[in-house]
């Protein structure tokens, strides 16, 4: 059984939210397929926006590996993190803030992901420092 359409984004938002989780959980995308008894071209189809989507089990699955909410990574509703309480009774579907609010703030964005770790670490720090700069 697959995720209803009515739920956020089906076809970016779910698999957004499948990187986020494994990411959190510190797993890789083969680390993650492990996890869920799966190949690791199935996991890696899960996060691209035009891949193949979970059915519910694994969606499950999913959920119990990276220690996510299943209703926030089925419908991005919710607190992300198991055990987490919402922040109040009516949680956004989608955190407008969270996405590039123009084409310069996505062409970063986009460029930034294509960075290894160390040369985000390296970019994260720069940035901190400029904004520390003119605070003096």
């Amino acid at each position: 059984m697959k995720i209803p359409s009515g739920a956020v984004d089906p076809r970016t938002g779910l698999a957004d939210r499948i990187r986020r989780a494994r990411r959190s959980a510190r797993l890789s995308q083969s680390g993650l397929a492990a996890r869920v008894g799966v190949t690791s071209s199935a996991a890696a189809q899960w996060e691209h926006p035009d891949g193949t989507k979970p059915g519910l089990s694994r969606l499950q699955s999913i959920a119990t590996a990276t220690a996510v909410n299943f209703e926030w990574l089925a419908t991005g509703r919710g607190p992300q993190l198991r055990g987490a309480k919402a922040e109040s009774t009516e949680t956004p579907a989608v955190k407008l803030d969270l996405f590039a609010l123009d084409e310069s703030e996505e062409t970063l964005l986009r460029r930034f992901r294509r960075l290894s770790p160390r040369a985000r670490e390296m970019l994260v720090g720069f940035l901190r420092e400029l904004r520390l700069g003119k605070q003096v």
